[in-house]
């Protein structure tokens, strides 16, 4: 296979439907574009995260801000708290759930955001392979947590400087949440409704929740391995 997508399908009670299909490159796990060009929002330099790496001599357009504009675009006009039924079908399995335009947004976005080529987000890509809709908050920690000490260990056999004990994860997560704050800046230029702003404030109170619990220990996942 040359691709991994994940077909998301949002069902409204008044018999709307609006579909995304999300294509990533199987090797490289990176979002494949659609190709339209981007609004002027999308410009690098147009309230460019604190924390961006990219250069803008040869980036005209911040690649998250690129990927979601369509998505944006579609919902721009939709309440965080409108019902329907969210559906995403991928080759293993199709997870439903009856829900809020704003959680079914926050599980597009979030795979977006992982897979657009953003440096600060890389953290966060090789679980999009693994995706997994509508994830709880303790479910998001796990796999997080997870996946950071799997890096970890390639790193270890790679001969590199490896951080088994988690003491750099805090700094990869508060870019994570800069990156969460420059996208809503730009979505704030363009969106009238709150459905996607409120997805992106979800998928940052996510990355908070994570900073605190490693601040913790981890005690709310230490009971698992009691």
């Amino acid at each position: 296979m040359t691709e991994t997508t994940f077909n998301y399908c949002f069902d409204f009670p008044d018999g709307r439907k609006k579909r995304f299909l999300i294509k990533l490159d199987s090797k490289t796990v990176e979002y494949q574009s659609s190709g339209n060009t981007p609004p002027d929002w999308a410009l690098l330099g147009v309230a460019r995260c604190k924390c961006c790496k990219l250069d803008l001599s040869t980036h005209d357009y911040c690649p998250i801000s690129a990927n979601i504009a369509d998505l944006v675009y579609a919902f721009k006009d939709t309440a965080s708290h409108k019902p329907c039924l969210v559906s995403c079908i991928s080759a293993a399995r199709t997870c439903s759930k009856e829900t809020t335009v704003q959680e079914g947004l926050a599980s597009i976005m979030g795979i977006i955001m992982a897979t657009s080529g953003c440096p600060s987000m890389s953290i966060l890509k090789p679980m999009a392979c693994f995706h997994l809709p509508f994830a709880t908050v303790e479910e998001s920690m796990y796999r997080s947590v997870s996946a950071y000490l799997l890096r970890q260990y390639f790193s270890h056999q790679n001969g590199e400087n490896c951080d088994f004990f988690m003491h750099r994860i805090q700094e990869h997560y508060n870019e994570v949440q800069q990156v969460n704050e420059g996208i809503l800046k730009r979505i704030n230029m363009t969106s009238e409704m709150d459905a996607d702003k409120n997805a992106i404030v979800t998928l940052n109170a996510l990355a908070q929740i994570l900073v605190m619990e490693v601040d913790e220990d981890l005690d709310s996942l230490k009971r698992l391995f009691s």
